[in-house]
This record gives C-alpha cells, structure tokens and sequence, in this order.
C-alpha cells in the first residue's frame, strides 16, 4: 500500500505536467528553444549587462518607491542629518535624506539604484557601438537596430528624471536648464513649460508627482515593453557570430540555450549584481545631502550632469550667444540649435545609418556573419568619427573646471572645444581608415608570406632570418579579404549626358558608393560566405589588398 501511494504521489505532478504540455503545447516548445545556440564570445554580453542592470533598477526602484514622497510641499526638516535640521525643503527632499539616514540599508538601496542607472546607460552605449562596429544591424536586423536607439534615448530620459526626483540643489539646476530648453521652442515653448511643469518653474507641488509617475510607471513600462520585442525579435532572427573557419551567413553555432547559457546568464546576473552592490557600498555617488534643497537664486560652483548628458551640457557651453527677434517673437539659437535641433537631428541619424549604408552600398542580402571592424573601414571610421564628436562635448561640459584645475583661461577652453566641434571628428574618420586599411594590409601580408614563428635559421649566405610559418586554419579564416566587387555600383553611361534628376541621382549615389566600397573589404564569409567557397572546399575564392 505504502509503494502504491508513492507512485501515486510521484504521478500526479508527472500528470500535471502532461496537462498542462498537452493543452499548451510547453514539452515542444521547450525541446524547440532549450538547444537554441548562443555564442559563446564575450562581446556578445555586453547587452546582457544592459538587461540584469534594468532588473536590478526595477528591484531597488520598488523598495525607494515604499519611502519616497513625491510632493513639493514645504516642511520643516527634523531628521537626522543635523546639518539640515530646521531647514525648511520639499517634502521630496526631505523624504530622500530619511531614505539615506534612517530607513535600514536605506542608502545602500539609493545608490545601489543610482550605480545601476549608470551602468544601464554604459552597457547600452557600448552594446550599440559593438553592434555598429560589426555591423550587426545590417538585414534583417533593422527594425531592433531602431528599437535599440530607441531604447537607449528613453533610458536617458528615465536617468534623467530619476537625477530629477529629490529636488536637491543639484538636480533643480538641470531642471532650470530643461525649462531653458522647452522655452526656446519658437512659439509652442511657453506653453509646452506651463504644462510640462504645471505652472511657473519650479512649480513643484505640481511637477513632482508628475515626474514621478513618469519615471515609476510610464517609461519604465515603454522601456519593459520594448525590451520584451526586441528580446522576441532576436530570440526568432538568432544572434550574429564572428567569422571563423566552417562559418556560413546561413548557419549559427554556439552553446545550447540549457544548460550552458542558462548557468552562464545567472552567473553573469549575479556578478553584475555583485558589482554594483560594490559600488553601492563603496563608492558614494550623488550625495544630496551635501548640496542642500533647490532654491531658484542659487547654484553649485562647478556643477556637473551625470555622464550620459553631459554632451548637451557642452553643446550648450560652446555655442555662440545667437538669438533673432521676428514676430515679436525671440528665438534663441544658443539654447535651440545645442539642446533641441542637435541632439535630434545626431539621434535621427543613428537610427537611420543602416538605412543609408544599404542604401551606399546596395547590399539587400541576409547577414548572421558579422564583420571584422578593420574590413569596413568606411563605417568604422564614420563610428570613431561620431565617437570623437561626442566625447569632444562631453568634454566640453566641464570646460569651467578644466580651466580651474589647469589654471587657464575659459575662454581658451571654450575655443579649443568650438574648435574641435569640427576638426575632431573629421581627424577621427581620417585616421580610423588609414589605421583600418593598414590592418587589412597586415592580413593580407600574414596570409601571403606567414606569421612570425619567432624561430631564427641560419641562411646559406651566412646571414639569419626568422622563420616564418603559414596560420592555422582558423586564423586563416579570418586574414582572408575580399572586395565585394557585385556591390560597387558602375558610373552611368549616357550617350546625351543631359542634367536630369534621375542623373543627378545615379552620379550622387554612384559617387556614395565608391566613396564607401574603394575601402571595403569583406572577411572570408563575412556577407559572403554562401556566394564564395575556398578552393579548399571545392570553389573559387578572390583576395584584395582592402585598399
């Protein structure tokens, strides 16, 4: 009897199971999904930071919810902080030194979520450049290309508004800053401020809890939601691979989904969760308490944004004191070209490259292989370009206390970032390419004669020379270069050359392709290794210099 009741204890969670597969159809779709490859290289986890970091936002962001009061009401602080006491403040002000001082792990909590905010925005940032630089956005990747720039600009507004929330003399510095860029909307600007603030800046009672709702539940929700397609999207396309010997466009290797994958993510979860406990614990970050409650007729000397805004901040410094009165209308250039029209038009221009690069190119073919950065020397000197661009008014941001600790002028400093507006970006795109085109030119010279052995033999003439030995099968697989030749497009032949716009069209994009292909070169399989075989393996094979 006892044997029997067991088996039937044993059984019915085996039933359950059969139901509910039977009815769902669960056992297939896991047999279909646990074996799913998954790279193995470490690259490919940098957006996986991105993901544990937005969950361990979402943790923390719970528990600070269960303390903070997101009001503009006016109190008498009486906490802790003696510093403080008897100050009057906001009642979200308050509400965020009783999270630091009083509440138990409290402060932990804050800057653990402040850390995660920074790293979130970090990984983000190098997970599109690593996809940039590898052209891993090309077909069919497209539309999580512009999920992925759209991801990253709500997270800048989510960082933004949480900078936001404890209405410390910081944050309502940038707030200022922000009603200076709303206002400067022509015409729509007035009445844009009155109602994203409720009233007259600071208008807090009004403001806060808006913000708040905005920061705990409407992007976070956009973001959850866009995340979950753009995980959809690439769980259905498969993930990209680097080329390699035996790799094909239409063929993905890597570690199965279960158990490999699944140990690796919780690991690499826990490790992020690790880190930025660390930092949380370590590493003081934001400490509103040291800049005092918001009062409009005060500001903090040197003053700076966290890092991810820091660009606007510099276009704002650096640009020339512009305005124009029409209408009886004012429109202030110096704060609508840097904060408004600038960051528009750089943000448009990410989500559209792929667009335009198939567009240069002509490329309508399928791409799992990724390219080696150096085999693209166009786009990869086009991102190094955009790169030094940015991190010129980055570090434009904080020319006031450059020129402090450096004892210069700010004038100076002003000027040399002005100046690097332009030049920097332009020294960028030259320089990438010469490097990448020398790279390729090193491959190609490795494939030809060898790789150094480090083995030195005696000549017959009585003088040394250095062995050198043919690379390996793999290695090989990644030094072969080839010029797509099918993707340049031919110059049009008319036989009455007449300036028509469909001409102008061909000679504009013809000139877009040549300027873009003259420097492209393709790793063996990399976009090609259906269409190209190595004589090895029965096929043709065609090499260039890249160059």
């Amino acid at each position: 009897m006892a044997g029997r009741k067991g088996r039937a204890r044993g059984e019915l969670p085996a039933r359950l199971v059969h139901g509910v597969s039977d009815r769902l159809g669960t056992t297939r779709f896991l047999h279909q999904n646990l074996r799913k490859a998954f790279p193995a290289h470490w690259s490919f986890l940098l957006g996986e930071i991105a993901l544990y970091s937005f969950v361990i936002l979402v943790i923390t962001g719970i528990f600070l919810t269960l303390f903070f009061k997101p009001s503009g009401m006016p109190v008498v602080y009486d906490g802790s902080y003696a510093a403080l006491r008897g100050l009057s403040m906001s009642e979200a002000y308050a509400s965020t030194l009783h999270i630091s001082f009083d509440v138990r792990g409290g402060l932990l909590m804050r800057q653990i979520h402040h850390w995660g905010a920074i790293i979130f925005l970090a990984a983000i940032t190098i997970h599109l450049l690593r996809i940039f630089f590898t052209g891993a956005f090309r077909k069919p990747r497209e539309i999580n290309w512009l999920i992925g720039v759209t991801l990253f600009v709500l997270a800048l507004a989510e960082g933004f508004a949480g900078y936001s929330l404890p209405d410390d003399l910081l944050s309502g510095t940038g707030l200022r800053i922000m009603e200076g860029v709303v206002l400067s909307i022509p015409v729509a600007g007035t009445y844009l401020a009155m109602w994203v603030f409720g009233g007259q800046f600071p208008a807090s009672e009004d403001f806060l809890p808006r913000l708040f709702t905005v920061h705990i539940l409407l992007v976070p929700g956009l973001l959850i939601a866009l995340i979950t397609a753009h995980l959809m999207i690439l769980w259905h396309q498969t993930h990209t691979i680097w080329p390699g010997k035996g790799r094909r466009e239409r063929t993905v290797s890597g570690e199965p989904t279960f158990p490999h994958f699944a140990a690796q993510s919780t690991a690499y979860f826990l490790f992020t969760f690790g880190v930025l406990a660390g930092l949380g614990a370590f590493a003081q970050v934001n400490p509103v308490w040291l800049y005092g409650p918001y009062e409009p007729d005060q500001i903090s000397t040197g003053s700076q944004p966290d890092w991810y805004v820091g660009f606007l901040e510099g276009s704002l410094r650096i640009m020339a004191p512009l305005e124009t009165n029409l209408f009886g209308h004012t429109i202030p250039w110096n704060v609508l070209v840097p904060a408004v029209v600038l960051p528009g038009v750089f943000f448009t221009l990410i989500a559209m490259y792929p667009f335009a690069e198939r567009w240069a190119t002509g490329d309508e073919r399928l791409h799992h292989l990724l390219d080696r950065p150096r085999n693209a020397a166009t786009r990869t000197a086009i991102g190094a370009a955009a790169v030094a661009w940015y991190g010129n008014l980055w570090a434009a941001g904080g020319n006031d206390v450059i020129a402090y600790i450096f004892g210069i002028p700010l004038f100076w400093t002003t000027w040399f970032f002005r100046a690097g507006f332009v030049a920097a970006p332009v020294l960028a795109f030259l320089v990438t390419r010469r490097i990448c085109l020398s790279l390729q030119r090193r491959d190609l010279r490795a494939r030809r004669e060898g790789v150094e052995s480090g083995l030195i033999s005696l000549t017959p003439e009585g003088g040394f020379r250095e062995r050198h030995e043919q690379p390996s099968d793999e290695e090989a697989a990644l030094l072969r270069t080839r010029r797509p030749a099918e993707l340049v497009a031919p110059y049009p032949n008319h036989l009455i050359p007449l300036p028509t716009p469909d001409r102008a069209r061909t000679q504009v994009r013809t000139r877009v392709n040549r300027f873009y292909m003259n420097y492209q070169a393709e790793s063996y399989g990399g976009g090609q290794g259906d269409l190209s075989r190595d004589p090895r393996d029965g096929g043709p094979r065609q090499e260039d210099d890249g160059g």
